[in-house]
């Protein structure tokens, strides 16, 4: 497998601080103190690489030469077959910001565009106003001004690359968004005071699709790096719930409110082997026709009880289903709630366990399925009477936004 993404940073510390975003997100990522030349010699291949961040260490070297080192790291890793560029630089605009910028962005594609937001809340760094701020103060009344080697002049970021502006708008989407920076030029400063601001934005990068190079430092790279592991997932998640308990059904109505296509039997439909057969079989030919049109799929145990219903019938039953789908779209992953119905999906794919990964939130763990028909799958379980409304909604982003293998 040949690297998929590319980090370009001005030094190490800042191509680390990128990177390990990326090892967050799940992606195989490798870190060289070297630049393009010699990461690209050793086997990237063997060791299943996706993301490569490399090192030119040009921030102390003029203008010229820096952008000299930074165009021919990218034109290597563009012949290599990376198809997305990150481009790390300093988060309080030292170096030779606009020459590596623009060189970056010449090297990669003749369409190119360059997003540039060195916000990094986590650090206190945003940007607001096209201007960046370090704990509340514009760049240059801090000790980047006084640098001894690469003293910063500019906050205003625009000014300091002249350069298009944008400033997010209040309820706007991630594709207007993305309209309005595609408007505003190739290179483009846009504003983020915040995570969620930054969120948006990765969201509107990912809009823009590989002509995009994304300019920023650790903070823009996280979300980024979550997005585009979700970019590459085009099958649905599949949720079955099983739990009749209260905060499972308020987590199940989030859920669809959320966007969730939702798939909920009647009691009779659900107690009778003719009615469940006639009801899901136009459901799923349906569904064969397009997966790729729903993201995610709630299989949702009806409320109520039947004199012929009892529980383990419902577990299997949806269970059954849920694996069903699974098979059928290749799904991105599952998330099941309520001990027996967990089971049955498992059971259902022949799983004999999960390698638990990471937690969603305290309680409800992420892993992959091993054994069965769906080894590798990425699955969360949780207990029906346990957790947050919106704990499926965050459910299913974790399976979205890591990368699995």
């Amino acid at each position: 497998m040949k690297p998929i993404i590319a980090i370009v940073a001005d030094d190490l510390t800042g191509a680390s601080d990128t990177a390990v975003q990326f090892v967050h997100a799940g992606w195989t990522t490798r870190l060289s103190v070297e630049g393009a030349r010699e990461a690209l010699s050793t086997a990237v291949d063997a060791d299943g690489v996706e993301v490569l961040a490399v090192t030119t260490q040009s921030r102390a070297l003029c203008d010229a030469e820096a952008a000299r080192t930074v165009r021919d790291n990218v034109v290597r890793l563009r012949a290599a077959g990376v198809t997305r560029l990150y481009k790390k630089v300093d988060s309080t605009l030292r170096g030779a910001f606009k020459a590596e910028i623009e060189a970056a962005r010449l090297a990669w594609r003749d369409d190119a565009i360059a997003v540039v937001c060195p916000a990094f809340p986590a650090t206190g760094r945003t940007v607001e106003a096209g201007v960046l701020t370090v704990e509340g103060r514009p760049v240059t009344e801090t000790s980047a001004a006084t640098d001894p080697v690469t003293p910063v002049t500019e906050s205003h970021i625009p000014t300091l690359l002249g350069c298009g502006h944008v400033v997010p708008e209040a309820g706007e989407s991630a594709q207007a968004l993305a309209a309005r920076i595609v408007q505003a030029g190739p290179v483009v400063v846009v504003d983020a005071r915040n995570d969620e601001e930054l969120e948006h934005l990765a969201r509107a990068i990912a809009e823009l699709g590989e002509r995009v190079v994304p300019v920023g430092a650790g903070g823009l790279a996280a979300p980024l790096a979550r997005v585009w592991a979700d970019a590459d997932q085009r099958s649905p998640v599949i949720v079955v719930v099983t739990s009749q308990h209260s905060a499972a059904r308020a987590q199940a109505r989030a859920l669809r409110a959320d966007g969730a296509t939702v798939w909920m039997p009647t009691l009779e439909q659900l107690a009778e082997l003719g009615r469940w057969e006639a009801w899901t079989a136009p459901l799923v030919a349906e569904l064969a026709q397009s997966p790729a049109r729903i993201e995610t799929l709630l299989v949702l145990a009806p409320d109520g009880c039947h004199d012929d219903l009892d529980a383990d019938t419902v577990a299997e039953r949806l269970g059954a289903l849920a694996a069903r789908l699974v098979m059928q779209t290749g799904a991105a992953g599952v998330v099941a709630t309520g001990g027996d119905g967990a089971r049955q999906t498992l059971l259902a794919l022949g799983a004999s366990g999960i390698a638990l990964v990471d937690e969603v939130m305290g309680g409800v763990p992420l892993g992959k399925m091993t054994g069965g028909s769906a080894a590798g799958l990425p699955v969360v379980t949780k207990a029906g009477g346990f957790g947050s409304e919106d704990i499926l909604v965050r459910a299913v982003r974790a399976i979205r936004n890591r990368r699995f293998k």
